[in-house]
């Protein structure tokens, strides 16, 4: 955790002119300085930085904020790595509150572990950009597929020659562990016997993998032949995990801005070769189907996301794992499209054959994400027969119900169902208990009880959700202290109360726990800040209770829906032997907590 004194001291000693200008051409313009906002395309410049004020505005999109906020925005960093960064700046050390010093002391060489792995991830990225200028086939590989020495360079692809150790021709110690470390060395055989050790990548172009900050993180490779595998990625290693990372995210950065909208596909030649054609927002996935925390990295630069797949059953198969994990996300103010190029297609061989502008009247053809809900449920359903509709309104509830309750878009989607079905929509939203009661009858349950003192409440919390997020917010530590199925009840919340429950757990994943200044200041911008304001405005700044009270009101939400879900098995219990069975752990569970509560 960093201490807000230092932050408000580093935000003091940095000049927001010079952060700012090494990614905005600026100009002198009175007591401020101008320049193009990079948030936004314009033609005219409306951005302003001010030096006195260490702030930045921008009069046409509404950007603003102080140097920590520019390099969220404009780097992708969460707010603990743009702290750190910006302090390199001006060579200040981030101190951390509340660490023991043996915790100190991992964390320190953990860093100069992964500081290590990346030097020698950089020098390897060098070698094989020089191997280029001599590998002839490489080369006209590169230049069959079109891409010019300028891409080259931009995406820093190189070449890994076709023997067993090109890279002991490179570095010092080729028995170096991190050079197994960071998967660029293979070791082969038993510990005690002689190991073998060769090159990971060999004969294969070389795509370095880079983080949003340009580190390099790992490789991509690919064959010059028809060899196996077509592609070979780096393993996992401290710095490079592959459901996290996207190819191409650090050189599209300004162009995911200056085209309103990212285009995720599945290969690195994709991204290359639509980038040679001005196309310059691709970034793609590595090697896995696209992920929960892709489109959370890919949402800190845009609001609007297109996933491009080959039209064949694998890539429909993609499409429908994309769309589990867009769904989360998708608000009113969020757009999801999805795009089927022709079976015998990718990206790559359809930009080459038909060229850049056809390409982009597939983009604006794209499926809007509720058409494609619609098609993957509707898979394999006949829909003139009742089997066939009812079918397809089971297989579309999960689907649905994933959609963030605030809103319409959910209504929206419900009603479009109710169509499809054949059913009112008031019907269908019975049938799938829309709109029901979610609390037992008066007397059934036992009020809420808390230690919490009335006292030390600026007004009570509208509902238990809010409370327990109240008391999460501020001691954010006590999270790891409930179970999994905690976590689960939490990120089913409706409304904004559970997207905000994931995005405290990814805070405490990627960060630890946190002060509430520090998370208030990482949700600056975020479309869930309002909603943690809203839920911290109900809490006084002393001590809000212990991890009981927290305890206390989760288990009175366990109660909300397990007499929620008893009223629904009740009705089936008579003749369904599996709901009278469940009725029967629903009932004793409540009984539990009953007595727990009491």
């Amino acid at each position: 955790m960093i201490p807000p004194a230092f932050v408000e001291e580093l935000l003091a000693r940095v000049d927001i002119v010079e952060i700012v200008g090494r990614q905005v051409q600026l100009r002198k313009a009175g007591a401020n300085h101008m320049g193009l906002c990079p948030f936004h395309a314009e033609k005219g410049p409306s951005f302003s930085v001010s030096a006195a004020k260490q702030f930045y505005h921008c009069f046409g999109c509404g950007a603003h904020g102080n140097a920590i906020g520019f390099l969220m925005e404009q780097g992708g960093l969460g707010f603990i790595e743009a702290v750190k960064e910006l302090a390199g700046t001006v060579g200040m050390n981030v101190p951390q509150e509340d660490e023991d010093p043996e915790s100190r002391n991992r964390a320190q060489q953990a860093r100069a572990r992964q500081a290590s792995l990346g030097e020698v991830l950089e020098h390897a990225a060098g070698f094989y950009r020089e191997q280029l200028k001599t590998g002839n086939a490489a080369v006209a590989y590169l230049k069959r597929r079109g891409l010019s020495g300028e891409v080259t360079r931009q995406f820093g692809i190189g070449y890994a020659p076709d023997s067993w150790r090109p890279l002991a021709t490179t570095f010092a110690r080729y028995d170096d562990p991190l050079l197994v470390e960071s998967g660029l060395v293979i070791l082969s055989g038993d510990v005690g016997d002689e190991q073998k050790r060769y090159d990971r990548f060999r004969g294969r172009i070389m795509f370095p993998i880079r983080s949003v900050k340009g580190e390099v993180i790992g490789f991509g490779g690919r064959v010059l032949d028809q060899g196996e595998p077509k592609y070979l990625n780096s393993p996992e290693t401290p710095l490079f995990v592959k459901g996290r990372e996207l190819y191409g995210l650090f050189e599209a950065r300004q162009g995911l801005r200056a085209r309103g909208h990212a285009l995720v596909v599945e290969g690195y030649m994709d991204v290359v070769a639509l980038a040679q054609l001005g196309i310059s927002n691709a970034v793609a996935t590595l090697g896995t189907a696209c992920t929960a925390e892709h489109i959370q990295k890919l949402l800190r630069f845009t609001d609007s996301i297109v996933f491009s797949f080959d039209g064949d059953a694998a890539g429909r198969r993609a499409a429908a794992r994309a769309l589990e994990a867009a769904l989360p996300h998708a608000s009113d103010t969020r757009q999801f499209r999805f795009l089927f190029l022709p079976p015998e297609h990718d990206p790559d061989s359809f930009v080459r054959e038909h060229g850049a502008p056809a390409f982009e009247l597939q983009i604006k053809q794209a499926l809007a994400l509720s058409r494609q809900l619609t098609n993957v449920a509707g898979e394999g359903c006949d829909m003139a027969t009742p089997e066939g509709r009812a079918r397809l309104l089971a297989n579309a509830r999960p689907l649905w119900q994933a959609l963030p309750d605030a809103g319409v878009l959910k209504r929206q989607v419900l009603a479009e169902l109710a169509s499809l079905g054949q059913m009112d929509v008031a019907d269908l939203a019975e049938a799938w208990g829309v709109g029901q009661r979610t609390t037992a009858p008066r007397g059934r349950v036992p009020p809420q009880r808390t230690a919490v003192p009335a006292t030390k409440l600026r007004s009570r919390p509208a509902g238990p959700a809010e409370h327990a997020l109240c008391l999460l917010l501020q001691h954010n530590e006590w999270w790891d202290r409930l179970s999994p199925q905690d976590h689960d009840l939490l990120h089913r919340l409706p409304s904004n109360d559970g997207e905000l429950c994931a995005w405290l757990e990814r805070q405490l994943h990627e960060h630890g726990p946190q002060p509430w200044g520090t998370l208030e200041a990482a949700l600056h911008g975020h479309a869930l800040q309002a909603a943690a304001q809203r839920v911290m405005g109900r809490m006084a700044a002393q001590d809000e209770g212990a991890f009981e009270d927290l305890r206390s009101v989760v288990n009175l939400l366990w109660r909300e829906q397990l007499v929620a879900r008893s009223h629904e098995l009740a009705a089936q219990a008579g003749s369904d032997p599996a709901a009278r069975a469940e009725y029967s752990a629903v009932l004793a569970r409540l009984n539990a907590l009953k007595t727990a509560a009491s």
